[in-house]
């Protein structure tokens, strides 16, 4: 039996968020999930820690990285950089534009 305190506690270390997803990736996660041993919203949960960590692990890679550039070193790479002809560059942005609509 668990006090209710550790209950209360529980449920507000938790968030419930409406997720929407392609039928095809839900299918492929329940799947995945069935395989685990688990249930898709644990499999889904543990799916978005992995993630997160991930990513804050990638960030604090790259602060880290930044923190010990140094200009001098940065105009070695910009001096060295291939030349890239003006349509090149028209036809990334318009690329770009594209994707954002």
């Amino acid at each position: 039996m668990t006090c209710p305190d550790a209950q209360e506690g529980a449920q507000l270390n938790k968030a419930a968020y409406p997720l929407k997803l392609p039928n095809s990736i839900k299918q492929a996660a329940q799947h995945l999930a069935k395989e685990d041993g688990v249930s898709l919203n644990q499999w889904i949960s543990s799916a978005v820690a992995q993630k997160v960590g991930s990513v804050e692990t990638a960030a604090e890679f790259f602060a880290k990285r930044a923190a010990k550039a140094k200009g001098k070193g940065l105009m070695h790479y910009l001096v060295n950089a291939p030349d890239v002809p003006e349509e090149g560059i028209e036809l990334r942005e318009t690329r770009m534009a594209a994707k954002r609509a």
